[in-house]
């Protein structure tokens, strides 16, 4: 049923759900207290409270635009997209090593990899829906030529090293809260936050190359323009001085379009079992 509605969806024009996706947005924000208050509170505690208004409506958006990333031809869907700095991609590719994508919930995340597939087999970590019905939607969607799933648990992470170690990419979803035991506590924003170890023990692995990507959403439904920028900080120190690096290096590529980071995440969730003292 659900993808039946999401291919139906996936006809209409981008701008026409962007649109869609505004309205959705303000409405999910005025029935949704929890989804209303994590959101102002991770944004205050962030600095970025001013853009609260453009952030609701990108909110909905994310999610109205599923349909046409998921469901609609690829090649339709890349016409839309427009690669900045794929050079340093390229050259990374052609000297042999590995590369570790980090992409956070920032613009349309989920298009980015799509577009790397197009011109490079790539491995992704998935969490698997916990709903059955979502799932034909959620892999069969996502799972594209050239664009491989490893889901998020010790087997994925076996799989994602053996492909890092052929020289071939990764991506990751670096501020996913992780299962207890699979992360540390980090700054981020100014508050402490569980945050995966997975990135960087990946990194290190065949002498990897970390390139930070995200898809910033153009207004009025004009696409996207998919980002490339080199990681600047150092994988060096414990796990917990790696964590932070990452996050760091998350937090800039926020900065450059904070209207568009996922803030009713709850980013700042404790798993059970995790020890909050080890910070």
């Amino acid at each position: 049923m659900l993808v039946t509605i999401f291919r139906f969806f996936s006809h209409f024009p981008l701008p026409l759900l962007h649109i869609l996706g505004a309205w959705l947005g303000w409405l999910v924000y005025l029935l949704s207290p929890s989804h209303r208050r994590r959101m102002k509170e991770n944004m205050r505690q962030a600095g970025f409270e001013q853009h609260l208004r453009a952030a609701i409506s990108e909110s909905g958006k994310s999610i109205s635009e599923l349909p046409f990333i998921w469901c609609a031809p690829p090649e339709k869907v890349s016409r839309h997209a427009t690669l900045e700095n794929w050079e340093l991609v390229q050259q990374t590719l052609d000297a042999g090593r590995g590369i570790v994508f980090l992409t956070p919930h920032l613009g349309c995340f989920e298009i980015v990899a799509q577009e790397i597939a197009l011109r490079q087999e790539l491995m992704v970590m998935y969490r698997p829906p916990k709903k059955e019905a979502l799932k034909p939607l959620i892999e069969g969607a996502r799972a594209r030529k050239n664009l491989l799933l490893a889901p998020a648990n010790m087997s994925g992470v076996r799989m994602l090293a053996k492909f890092l170690k052929k020289g071939a990419p990764v991506g990751i979803l670096p501020d996913q809260v992780p299962q207890e035991g699979e992360g540390v506590f980090a700054d981020f924003f100014g508050r402490t936050a569980y945050t995966m170890t997975l990135p960087a023990k990946l990194a290190q692995l065949g002498d990897a190359v970390v390139i930070a990507t995200y898809a910033e959403r153009l207004p009025f439904g004009r696409g996207y323009v998919i980002r490339f920028v080199p990681f600047d900080g150092t994988l060096e120190g414990d796990s917990a001085q790696q964590a932070r690096a990452i996050n760091a290096a998350m937090e800039k590529l926020i900065a450059r379009s904070p209207a568009q980071y996922y803030w009713s995440y709850n980013r700042y969730k404790v798993p059970a079992g995790a020890k909050q003292e080890a910070a």
